[in-house]
């Protein structure tokens, strides 16, 4: 395996990050659900007001991995949180270490920015990916289930305009 370095994303790697989300839609089966596109993605990493970041993995100068991610926040801890979004790395360059090299620099982040944790998800189906994180330290919390509106469920739930908020 060539080696490989890590860096913060650029304006011009917003094209080699969607074509890694779509690979990554079509390994975790969610393809269907895909509507990214460079130009969605592009203004929440390098717009007026970013909401997100990102961390690529380069081999011979050419994007193989990404972490995106955002701060999150505990009101327990009182403090910011890193959460990471998603984490892919091409199936060609898996085994060099490149996961565990953006797990360690988000990490390395957390702890920098005094964040009091740093969390993500996993599929309960990917049973690879759960005993790499346990290997790691990363705990697996089975009592949490994550809760999602989106779509027509989202705005069935908001409030139409003029009427009253709850």
């Amino acid at each position: 395996m060539q080696p490989h370095h890590l860096r913060p994303a650029e304006p011009r790697d917003v094209p080699a990050i969607v074509g890694l989300i779509e690979e990554l839609a079509g390994f975790e089966k969610l393809s269907h659900m895909l509507v990214v596109t460079a130009d969605k993605l592009h203004p929440h990493l390098f717009g007026e007001r970013p909401v997100i970041e990102a961390l690529v993995g380069e081999v011979d100068g050419k994007v193989v991995a990404f972490a995106l991610f955002f701060t999150n926040f505990s009101t327990f801890l009182a403090k910011p949180g890193l959460y990471l979004e998603d984490l892919y790395v091409q199936p060609s360059h898996r085994g060099a270490g490149l996961g565990t090299a953006l797990l360690t620099r988000l990490a390395r982040i957390a702890v920098q920015r005094d964040y009091g944790r740093f969390e993500w998800s996993v599929l309960d189906w990917n049973e690879d990916a759960i005993r790499f994180y346990r290997r790691m330290g990363a705990a697996v919390l089975p009592e949490w289930r994550i809760c999602r509106l989106t779509g027509e469920a989202l705005a069935r739930f908001t409030p139409t305009a003029g009427g009253s908020n709850p």
